[in-house]
């Protein structure tokens, strides 16, 4: 059972004043704060290692679920993962999915055998069912290429108030 603490008015520290309290937070709630506010925060943090030869993108364990308390919110997705190409010249392609939704190409490495891959992506889904937004892969032409190759990644996803 919630608890409730009811309150007519509080007490300023040195008893000189109060602070009156009728009404300042009532019907408050996700949907109705002003666009820009955050309303929650969803991170995850992953470390299983993942290689591929594939050339269509798959799935990897880079990924961070939220449900969304309006249609109106946008979900800002922030992270950090280890990329991996085994052979320098070989692109590896990264992407952001919202579930089978491709989004944004994040990054294309021809010269780097590991780098960092730092998705940013503002989207707006339009929903209040649960969403997976995830980080997927493929390589230019079957070499081998990976993710959090010997590192831990994260990924954040934020609410706004749109």
């Amino acid at each position: 059972m919630a608890s409730k603490i009811k309150v007519d008015q509080i007490q300023t520290a040195d008893g000189t004043g109060t602070i009156a309290l009728q009404n300042q937070l009532s019907g408050m709630t996700g949907a109705s704060m002003p666009a820009g506010a955050i309303i929650q925060t969803v991170n995850r943090t992953f470390n299983t290692q993942l290689i591929t030869t594939s050339t269509s993108y798959v799935d990897t364990d880079c990924y961070v679920d939220i449900t969304p308390t309006s249609t109106s919110s946008k979900i800002l997705i922030q992270g950090s993962v280890s990329g991996y190409s085994a052979t320098t010249g070989v692109s590896a392609y990264y992407k952001v999915f919202r579930g089978s939704t491709e989004l944004t190409v994040l990054q294309r490495h021809e010269d780097a055998l590991l780098f960092n891959v730092a998705p940013s992506e503002l989207d707006s889904p339009s929903s209040t069912s649960s969403i997976r937004y995830m980080i997927k892969m493929k390589s230019q032409n079957g070499n081998s290429i990976g993710v959090n190759v010997g590192s831990t990644g994260i990924l954040v996803a934020m609410e706004i108030a749109g």
